[in-house]
């Protein structure tokens, strides 16, 4: 029923368990929330495989320390659902962690971190919460 929920679980789980990739059915909303994680960090990359008609998001997670056993995403959230809905202006965007995580938005202007919407003026639907 909710995509995004579904992108946002297969990567809790696989994050949960040291996976390297984690594979889900791609869509232009997932590749761009897969484009934030990776620009702001939180994964090592991501790449779209076509296997005939259908498309594959693959999404290659991103681990730290001397082993590679500390997790860089600790936590995801889900923030505006289907079943509902919630907009907010510029000033209403909350910091996530004390500024150490981030807020996925969907603007006018495309999908963007909060810090880029606070830095644009510009408020929208948040996704997700990422730290």
């Amino acid at each position: 029923m909710d995509p995004i929920a579904d992108m946002l679980t297969r990567i809790r789980n696989a994050n949960e368990r040291f996976q390297a990739q984690v594979r889900l059915p791609s869509s232009q909303l997932k590749e761009e929330l897969a484009r934030v994680l990776k620009e702001e960090g939180y994964i090592g990359g991501y790449k779209v495989e076509t296997d005939g008609v259908k498309r594959s998001l693959v999404i290659s997670l991103k681990y730290k320390g001397k082993r590679g056993k500390e997790r860089v995403i600790t936590g995801l959230e889900r923030m505006s659902k289907p079943s509902r809905r919630v907009y907010l202006g510029q000033a209403e965007i909350p910091p996530v962690r004390a500024g150490l995580g981030i807020v996925i938005l969907s603007t006018s202007q495309g999908i963007m971190a909060d810090r880029e919407a606070r830095k644009r003026g510009i408020g929208g639907e948040p996704l997700c919460k990422v730290w």
